[in-house]
């Protein structure tokens, strides 16, 4: 109840603060957040990254949360999976332009497993926008148990709060064409390593070192202030083998996004992403053996010059093969 009235003045506050930076003209990017399923988030899953790379000398830097909620139970055969939590992703991404064509940059995440206090808003949201529930609404509220159990054998059990870094990833991407203009559009290569730094036990990594290559592209068509435009990327994952399941995991991953935004006013903007992911384990179960497609809806609001907010919310539009929500506040700046 508080929340639901702290919650209209604090959009207000940030419509405001946004308005005064109307100076700033914001691009239009994706989001860059993934799937944040239990047993999914732990491998190197790579955010769409920025088609239009930094100049020589520049830094940008983001921290964000992501918050997500996960309930669902299954079992067939041998195999039963049973995930009941929240997960808290904080990652704090850094990118320096190198030469005119070539920018760096590093995550570095900090994960935190606990029983949550979002299972009755999440039970209202869900009822709000005629979503299932899966048995939620029937089950014990703010607990935490992630487990996974194949052939009588537990596999998989995090049932105690758990935080610690996890795996860190090395980026870099090469801008492979760019052009300026009322149409602007670019496309770049990038690539990410993954290194097992989290603790696989308590589902904080995966034990596994995993390199990600893939293209993106964006493109912008502007009418003063205002523009729209399409982004999307597509690309492969390799993983050695990791220490979660290691007999099912698979070593071999596609991915794709797209996506799209508009930007009424110079100081904000309104996107919609679907981002998909082929299985990452040999299972019968939905939550760890389909491909995963997630909807993220939100947008981005200008704090200054060169400062932006970035709100979304993520939904498992395959269910159970992601978090059913996922809420996502990430403050970006470049210098």
């Amino acid at each position: 109840m508080i929340a639901c009235r702290i919650l209209p003045w604090l959009a207000l506050s940030l419509i405001l603060l946004a308005g005064s930076a109307a100076g700033a003209e914001l691009a239009i990017g994706p989001f860059q957040t993934g799937n944040r399923a239990p047993m999914t988030q732990i491998f190197g899953l790579p955010t769409p990254g920025h088609t239009l790379i930094l100049p020589p000398g520049e830094h940008a830097a983001e921290l964000a949360l992501d918050t997500a909620q996960n309930y669902t139970h299954n079992s067939s055969g041998g195999e039963s999976a049973f995930f009941d939590g929240e997960t808290y992703r904080f990652n704090l991404n850094l990118r320096r332009g190198l030469t005119p064509r070539l920018e760096v940059g590093l995550d570095l995440p900090y994960l935190m497993h606990r029983g949550g206090f979002l299972d009755g808003f999440i039970e209202g949201w869900h009822d709000t926008f005629g979503l299932p529930q899966n048995g939620r609404d029937k089950a014990s509220r703010d607990e935490l148990r992630y487990s996974y159990i194949r052939n009588g054998k537990q596999e998989v059990l995090v049932d105690d709060h758990a935080q610690g870094i996890g795996d860190i990833r090395l980026n870099a991407a090469w801008q492979l064409a760019r052009a300026e203009g009322d149409e602007p559009w670019g496309t770049a290569l990038h690539a990410a390593l993954k290194l097992p730094t989290g603790d696989s036990d308590d589902l904080l990594g995966s034990g596994s070192t995993d390199l990600s290559l893939w293209l993106s592209g964006n493109r912008s068509w502007r009418q003063g202030d205002s523009a729209l435009a399409l982004f999307g990327s597509f690309g492969l994952m390799g993983m050695t083998d990791g220490d979660v399941v290691e007999e099912q995991q698979r070593n071999l991953v596609g991915f794709a996004m797209l996506g799209g935004g508009w930007r009424p006013w110079s100081w904000i903007v309104l996107k919609l992403q679907l981002d998909g992911h082929t299985s990452l384990y040999d299972s019968d179960l939905k939550e760890l053996g389909d491909p995963a497609a997630i909807l993220t809806v939100g947008g981005d609001l200008a704090l200054g010059e060169k400062t932006a907010l970035e709100i979304g919310v993520s939904e498992d539009i395959a269910t159970e093969t992601a978090s059913d929500v996922v809420f996502r506040l990430a403050l970006r700046s470049r210098f």
